[in-house]
């Protein structure tokens, strides 16, 4: 069953943090989550760089604040950003590991969710390889649906109510997932 796939690491005090099925690039731009905050949304999100081309280093350099100005025009806009995200998938379905999950990472940005702001405090934020005009890729839902059932299994007040996309929170600043992510899809294999 593809559910069992996915291993976790425990840290001491018996929480899941880490996958070692993934790829792991640590990236400096998370923080710790303010005391107490319980871990209770799900953000999905899509990202290419340069827009709408797919492989290569440019998401890792990026949230790991190593990417080169020079390499494309787009990247001098970008260079100065601090985001990262949990996790990336890839269009083939390859798990990359920025944050654990325990901390927070810089995905989200001005956010709001029924009426709590600063959304980073309290969700994950995975990113799929892709962009709002082109449909994603199987293997991307094959591994987004078998992480978000280990992250609910980790963060039970992760519900279907609690996974959305970053257009939700960030209406009017921020159109991913976009059109193409088949929601429809994801939250049956979820139920």
């Amino acid at each position: 069953m593809i559910r069992d796939h996915w291993l976790y690491k425990s840290t001491d005090n018996g929480r899941h943090k880490d996958l070692p099925a993934a790829r792991h690039v640590a990236s400096p731009n998370f923080s710790e989550r303010p005391a107490g905050t319980a871990i209770d949304v799900l953000v999905i999100h899509n990202i290419s760089l340069p827009p709408g081309e797919f492989g290569g280093c440019w998401i890792d350099d990026l949230f790991c604040n190593q990417l080169d100005p020079s390499a494309h025009p787009y990247f001098r806009d970008i260079v100065d950003l601090r985001v990262s995200a949990h996790a990336l998938i890839d269009r083939q379905g390859q798990l990359t590991q920025y944050v654990a999950f325990d901390k927070k990472a810089w995905h989200a940005g001005q956010s709001c969710f029924s009426g709590r702001q600063q959304c980073n405090d309290f969700s994950i934020g995975i990113e799929l390889e892709g962009c709002d005009d082109q449909p994603f890729t199987d293997a991307q839902y094959q591994c987004l649906i078998a992480l978000t059932r280990h992250l609910q299994d980790v963060y039970p007040a992760i519900t279907s109510e609690h996974i959305v996309g970053h257009s939700d929170i960030a209406p009017g600043r921020k159109t991913d997932p976009g059109p193409c992510f088949d929601w429809r899809r994801y939250k049956e294999a979820l139920s």
